[in-house]
Parts: C-alpha cells; sequence; structure tokens
C-alpha cells in the first residue's frame, strides 16, 4: 500500500455507506487502531523529521506493539514538531519537490501562516465522505444539484478543498452535479440562486456559518423567495447553537434540520475529520433541551459542542483529558497530533446507553425526526473550541499577540495599561462582533477619540497579520472592525487585581 492510499475498502463509497450501517462498531475502531499502529512505524521509518523527533524524545519505535503502547508515544505539534523542521523532512522521504502538491495555508493570525501540503489522495479521502453524506442526507443519485462554495477561495483550505472534492465525487459516481464557486462575495451567491437556482432539483450552499445568515437576509432583500427553492446547507470551521440552526430551518423552510444542514470538524493540519449525522444532530438538540443527557454527554453547561460521527480508518482519535488528539495520514503525516481544540470522544454505545438511561433510544429519535435511513455505527467526537488562546471570529482565529502589539504602540500606552479581555459576541442582528474590553491607566477617562483611536490600532495590526481577515474587511467592510469598550483602571469586571488576567473569553 503507498503510504496515502485511501484504506482498504474506502474506494467504492455507495459500499461503504452501506457498512457504515449494517457493521459492527467495534470493527471500525479495530481497524483505527491498527492503521495508527502501522502510520506510527511507517512514519518513524520513512519521515526524516519523526526519526529525529523521536531520538530527541530518547523513543525508541521498537517498543510500540499493541494499541495499549501506543499512548506512551510523544505527542506533537505545531511548536515542537511542524515549525521545528523544514518541510522537506516533514514528509514522506523527505521527498518535498517531487511531489504533486496542493498547499493551503492557515490565517497567519499568530504573525507566520504555516502551508501544509497535501496530495491527490487526501481530496479523494474528503471526496468519499463527501459522496456518503451528499447521498445519506441530499440523495445527490435522485437531484440534479447545484452546489454553491461560499467558503473563503484562496491559500485557505475550505474553498479549494470542497471545490476539488465535489468534483471528483461528481466524475466518479457520475452525478448530475454542478458546482459555483463564488466564495464569500455575498451577491455573487445571491444571484447564482436567482440566475441557476430553478434549474435544479436542490441547491447546496457550504458556507461559514455567519456568512450564511447574511446571505439569507441579504438575499431576502435582494427579492430572493428562499423557500421556492429545495435547499440545503454544508457548515464548517465552527461551532454553533441549535437556536442559530432553528433560524435557518425557518428562514430557508427547509425540509427538516436532521437532513438538510449538516457541520463539519475540520482544521488545515488536518483536512475534513468529522462531520454531524442525523443522528448526532438529533442527539444534540435533545441533549439542550435534557439536562441530564446533557450532563451524560458534555462537561460544559451551557456552550453547545459540534457533535460529530467519524471513521477511525481515516481519522484516529483519542482523549487526553479534555483534549483531542489525532493521527492521520497526509501530507504531512501527523501521529497523535495535538488539536489544541477542547474536546472529548463517546464510542455509539456509549451514547445509545446515555439514551436509554434518559428514556430515550437512537431509533426513537430518528423516528421523530422523520428520517428512515439507519444510524451510522461510528463512534463520536465533540469539540467546543481550540484549547489556546484565541477566539474565532467568522471562521477564522484572532490571537492576543496581535491585538497586543497593536497596544504596545506609543501612542495607546500613554492611556491604555496593555491588559484587555477579547470575545466575539452576536449582536441584535444575529451577527458576530469582536469586541475588545480595554483598561485604561489610572486616572484615564473614555474618550470618542481614544475609542477610535485604539480601534484604528487593533484594526490595522489585524489586517498586517491575517489574511483571513484582510478578506473579511474587503467583503463586509466597517462592520468586520472590532469594537472597543474601555474600562476604568482596576475594574473587577474584567481586571480585578490580584488575579491572572483572561485575555480571551469563548
Amino acid at each position: 500500500m503507498t503510504k496515502l492510499e485511501l484504506p482498504r475498502g474506502f474506494k467504492n463509497p455507495v459500499r461503504l455507506l452501506h457498512r457504515l450501517h449494517i457493521e459492527e462498531e467495534s470493527k471500525w475502531i479495530a481497524r483505527g487502531q491498527r492503521r495508527a499502529l502501522r502510520l506510527f512505524h511507517e512514519m518513524s521509518d520513512r519521515v526524516p523529521a519523526y526519526g529525529d523527533f523521536l531520538k530527541t524524545k530518547n523513543f525508541n519505535p521498537g517498543t510500540i506493539r499493541s494499541i495499549r503502547d501506543f499512548s506512551k508515544i510523544p505527542l506533537t505539534d505545531k511548536d515542537n514538531y511542524l515549525r521545528k523542521y523544514p518541510k522537506e523532512m516533514l514528509v514522506w522521504d523527505g521527498d518535498f519537490k517531487g511531489k504533486k502538491w496542493v498547499i493551503s495555508s492557515t490565517s497567519g493570525s499568530t504573525g507566520e501562516p504555516f502551508y501544509f501540503p497535501r496530495e491527490q489522495s487526501q481530496d479523494w479521502q474528503y471526496a468519499v465522505m463527501a459522496e456518503m453524506y451528499l447521498r445519506h442526507n441530499f440523495e445527490i443519485h435522485k437531484r440534479s444539484t447545484l452546489y454553491i462554495v461560499a467558503f473563503p477561495m484562496g491559500a485557505w483550505i475550505g474553498g479549494v478543498f470542497t471545490y476539488q472534492a465535489l468534483k471528483l465525487l461528481a466524475e466518479r459516481g457520475d452525478y448530475d452535479i454542478s458546482v459555483i464557486t463564488p466564495g464569500i462575495h455575498k451577491m455573487e451567491v445571491i444571484n447564482a440562486v436567482k440566475q441557476l437556482g430553478h434549474r435544479f432539483d436542490q441547491i447546496i450552499i457550504g458556507s461559514y456559518a455567519p456568512f450564511l445568515k447574511d446571505i439569507l437576509e441579504d438575499g431576502e432583500r435582494e427579492g430572493v423567495k428562499w423557500h421556492d427553492y429545495n435547499l440545503g446547507f454544508v457548515f464548517s470551521a465552527e461551532a454553533f447553537s441549535e437556536n442559530f440552526r432553528d433560524f435557518i430551518v425557518k428562514a430557508a423552510r427547509l425540509k427538516n434540520p436532521l437532513t438538510s444542514s449538516l457541520n463539519h470538524y475540520g482544521t488545515v493540519d488536518m483536512g475534513t475529520m468529522a462531520h454531524e449525522t442525523p443522528l448526532s444532530i438529533a442527539v444534540r438538540r435533545l441533549a439542550f433541551k435534557d439536562d441530564k443527557l446533557r450532563k451524560a454527554l458534555f462537561p460544559e453547561p451551557l456552550k453547545q459542542p459540534t457533535l460529530a460521527q467519524y471513521i477511525p480508518e481515516m481519522f484516529y482519535f483519542e482523549q487526553i483529558n479534555d483534549n483531542l488528539i489525532c493521527s492521520a495520514y497526509s501530507g504531512i503525516p501527523l501521529v497523535r497530533y495535538d488539536l489544541k481544540d477542547y474536546g472529548g470522544l463517546h464510542t455509539k454505545s456509549q451514547v445509545e446507553e446515555a439514551l436509554v438511561a434518559n428514556g430515550y433510544s437512537s431509533d426513537k429519535l430518528l423516528k421523530a425526526g422523520k428520517v428512515a435511513k439507519k444510524p451510522w455505527n461510528l463512534p463520536f467526537v465533540y469539540v467546543y473550541e481550540r484549547n489556546d488562546f484565541s477566539v474565532s471570529y467568522y471562521a477564522f482565529l484572532v490571537y492576543p499577540d496581535t491585538i497586543r502589539r497593536a497596544l504596545h504602540s506609543p501612542k495607546l500606552l500613554k492611556d491604555l495599561t496593555g491588559k484587555f479581555t477579547a470575545m466575539v459576541e452576536y449582536d441584535d442582528n444575529g451577527r458576530q462582533k469582536l469586541k475588545v474590553h480595554l483598561e485604561m491607566r489610572h486616572g484615564r477617562k473614555s474618550s470618542e477619540s481614544l475609542v477610535k483611536k485604539t480601534q484604528k490600532m487593533i484594526h490595522d495590526s489585524l489586517y498586517h497579520d491575517s489574511s483571513e481577515y484582510r478578506e473579511l474587511f474587503r467583503i463586509i467592510g466597517e462592520v468586520a472592525k472590532p469594537e472597543i469598550i474601555l474600562w476604568p483602571y482596576e475594574d473587577p469586571l474584567y481586571f480585578r487585581p490580584g488575579t491572572k488576567q483572561k485575555w480571551v473569553i469563548k
């Protein structure tokens, strides 16, 4: 088997989809464990950086013989592995020049973007996953489909990765699916619906959740009657509440929230790792109506994590405390990679046990949700957000260092202490807003001029550091700028003396 080949039996997504209903979950997990072990040993032999990484840890790969041993392998992350070695050492056989890569970039919010190369096998992997859920949820084998890719196009992974996967599945499966790629240009999305929508049995829009809300509301103002179309939505990049899904269902008059919408869990590092299914959505919706079920499944009382199912042979997850670790074949293969995501894992059996203990069952949930198809026998992953110091704003990450650098300007230091708390909230119209609470120096008073000056400095810093912020600002203009709130020195709400400063609140 070549190093980036799909797992055995994955080249026929239709047959694979059938297997997800009938094969026991334990078999999927066992195959995932075996593939993770094989990946580790192949990387130890054939990825120069990983061999060196293990040597620096005085770790002998020959001691890893079972999945029980697997947990002893040192964790990798961006700092101790990816940023430590040149690209040539991070790929299979150290062969970077001799490959045909498609390269995606992080937003650069940490100051320097990281470039992830991927080969066609990763596109095929995503195409297999997408084909399964597009058949299962949207019945693309029965309906002509217009898929509008409203994820950002360019060096970021969302738009191009989705486009390539759709092209592959359309050609392989001979589906009547057409693709248009307006990216995050709202009027182009709206015009595509107006000009092309009635020529297809259904329209699927792939979009980040905040953009989709804008598209629906702006489209309505432009005269689009969304209920005239058979719509479906595919989300990515961040969690959203079930209240948001209810808004989308109502605004677009979706036929069924369990099958007409789904959210991905993915990263630039790994690609698309998991996605919502009708069962995971049904469980999530129920869990936040039933406190006992929520407590049985999730650690947080108020936040709603994305709950998705995954195929262990593609992405092998582990949970360490409340942190997600993943191993997967890719252009840069990764073993026990710390995703810096706050979340956890449940087997399907555990979810079923929690449902039964609270008077439910998966079969009853799907029947009540008018889903006739059987659930997939796959484990679940839930994720809240990244576990590092960042906030997600319109699906990209804003880091404290970007704001901190702005506040270090002499133009601001005479008025501000440099302490701040950043958060993302929703305004009355349901749009995201980046809010930055800042502490003034002792005796200083707030003024409109200080607010405007601070906003400009932080905006300039974001604009400089993040290509995604630049694109957002270009598209939506002034409303993208952060909202500035100034507080008196040592105000107890955000700047209580004697306590560790909370740079971000999620």
